[in-house]
């Protein structure tokens, strides 16, 4: 098999990418950690769980959704749960899976965050892109995206989050 190594468009577009995703994650870190005492990855524990019904969702689906594994995000709610933002049940219908449900004191944690994050994308990120790319990069996102579930290219965001 021959290595299809990257052109100089490429490589300098990869690289972009890369700088331009560090950027804004770290960024978005760095605000969080600052303001509201908490990592970027357990604000979105928070979000997807505020998003659920009753704000519950199974470890297994909170770990899809939030893009984790399942050790690293089972470590993550158990320092939520130190918090008292998040707490572990049981679930009923099988008694092996586990529950994560988010707590009033969560959600309040993450209304407070919110304003402040919301902000920080906002600045970071669209305030920085001019109309046609914000929707060219809502395409690229898509394409990229649905890559991993096996329909290369062409695809479209059926729903872009209210947070990030």
């Amino acid at each position: 098999m021959t290595t299809r190594w990257l052109n100089e468009d490429e490589q300098r577009t990869w690289r972009a990418f890369l700088a331009a995703t560090r950027h804004v994650q770290e960024t978005l870190d760095r605000q969080l950690q600052r303001d509201a005492g908490m990592p970027h990855a357990y604000y979105e524990i928070l979000v997807r769980l505020s998003e659920a019904p009753e704000r519950t969702l199974r470890m297994s689906q909170l770990a899809s959704r939030a893009g984790s594994s399942q050790s690293r995000l089972s470590h993550a709610v158990a320092r939520l749960e130190e918090r008292g933002w998040v707490r572990r049940e049981r679930c009923p219908a099988d008694g092996r899976g586990l529950f994560a449900v988010l707590t009033d004191d969560g959600y309040a944690a993450l209304a407070a965050a919110a304003p402040g994050h919301v902000e920080e994308v906002r600045r970071t990120l669209f305030d920085v892109l001019e109309l046609g790319q914000v929707a060219a990069l809502e395409a690229i996102c898509a394409a990229i995206g649905s890559s991993s579930d096996g329909t290369h290219g062409g695809g479209s965001a059926k729903s872009v989050g209210r947070r990030s």
